[in-house]
């Protein structure tokens, strides 16, 4: 699949696929000689398990690492490594990051409050309300729906696919404060023949899938349209302030991420240095949520208890269909703007979905009653390389092992 315009910029918004499959993109690695320094808070034996699981990532070779476990009766924290190689301190305990694809989980809530507010069918197709906009190589918005988009069944290749040759510290640095307009981002994925055309007449029957951010800028656009508001004022209305999630924010066409954070780290194929690429532009309704550990649990707990959705749409977003390339484990579905997997001693399984930037990965899951959540961040992005499989593995192993001890009944 490619979708090549010679005028888009290099996205430093790094496709979920991508960043969890294959060593060939988006993936964490080591820095030699990097610290160890750990630390862990709150209740001291589950603090333990999860420090253990935390040392074990910092172990593949990431420069620092934070992750929280919540749930009724509190939460508990833990860190490993350094804020930055250079001033050797602490990850920041209230570390502000990049979520990347994580935010597609929001933007998923927005779409179908809207739906169960009766001002929006999951039937509906993207024609319906942007006439004209998915048009042209094949593409046709009239055969998809905003089921397709928020399930990755559309067939619309990625946008990014348009700028992951030009994956180098000289590009990064010249496009780093370069914001592409979601505009823009549809005109890199329509440059070439989809991957597939779905059937608009029988969206539930669609069971091809293939992971692609302009699903999410295409959902975007239409929030905007439905409601008039930008998508950033409805994530903000919908979920941020009802919430009270004072640490999460979306910084529209702003590169930086708000103090206390820690430096993005990025190793960048054939460059044996990292590179410090906490300055980028993460996207919008795709991947453009800045966050604190703490608020995105927070909000996967609120999702599933059902405080932000009816019962019929949170139904909905759990209606699921394989998604085997999503991440190396089998067994693994994807719904609306999330994804469900199996945990040995969990029958009803986890939901997650996980989120790669620059310089930072986003891992989580959530259990289906909303009891208990886990969030982490890695500050550290190796653009291919053999210790991708190790750190993801490992990353995957502690959301398991935290949302295992709260097990439940089938799924």
């Amino acid at each position: 699949m490619k979708a090549n315009t010679p005028m888009a910029p290099m996205a430093p918004m790094i496709s979920r696929r991508t960043g969890l499959t294959a060593t060939a993109a988006a993936l964490l690695t080591g820095v030699a000689g990097a610290p160890t320094a750990t630390a862990s808070r709150r209740t001291p034996q589950a603090a333990s398990s999860l420090q253990k699981n935390v040392d074990a990532i910092l172990a593949t070779g990431v420069s620092g690492i934070l992750a929280e476990v919540q749930g009724a009766h509190g939460r508990t924290t833990a860190r490993a490594g350094v804020a930055d190689l250079a001033a050797k301190g602490p990850v920041p305990w209230d570390a502000y990051y990049r979520i990347g694809s994580d935010t597609k989980t929001f933007t998923a809530t927005v779409v179908l409050q809207l739906v169960g507010e009766g001002r929006l069918k999951l039937t509906d197709t993207v024609d319906r309300w942007l006439p004209g906009a998915v048009r042209g190589h094949g593409n046709d918005g009239r055969r998809i729906t905003v089921t397709n988009l928020l399930r990755q069944t559309s067939g619309l290749n990625d946008y990014f696919a348009a700028d992951a040759g030009d994956l180098t510290p000289e590009s990064y640095r010249r496009h780093r404060f370069r914001p592409q307009t979601p505009a823009e981002q549809l005109a890199a994925a329509l440059s070439e023949p989809p991957q597939w055309l779905p059937d608009a007449n029988d969206p539930a029957q669609e069971r091809r899938w293939g992971y692609s951010n302009t699903n999410y800028v295409v959902a975007g656009m239409l929030i905007e349209q439905v409601t008039g508001h930008p998508w950033a004022q409805e994530v903000h209305d919908r979920i941020i302030e009802p919430l009270g999630l004072r640490h999460t924010l979306t910084p529209g066409t702003s590169s930086y991420v708000p103090g206390p954070t820690a430096t993005a780290y990025t190793h960048f194929p054939g460059d044996p240095r990292p590179t410090d690429t906490t300055l980028n532009f993460g996207g919008g309704a795709d991947g453009g949520i800045i966050a604190t550990a703490h608020d995105h649990g927070v909000f996967l707990r609120a999702l599933m208890s059902g405080r932000l959705l009816r019962p019929a749409q949170l139904a909905a977003m759990k209606q699921t269909v394989p998604a085997a390339d999503l991440i190396p484990v089998p067994g693994v579905r994807y719904g609306l703007g999330i994804a469900w997997r199996p945990v040995a001693g969990r029958g009803d399984g986890i939901w997650f979905h996980g989120g790669t930037s620059l310089g930072c990965v986003s891992e989580c899951g959530v259990t289906p009653d909303g009891n208990r959540a886990v969030t982490s961040a890695a500050f550290t992005l190796r653009l291919g390389g053999p210790q991708a499989d190790a750190q993801a593995a490992r990353t995957l192993g502690m959301v398991d092992a935290a949302l295992r001890a709260d097990s439940g009944g089938g799924r």
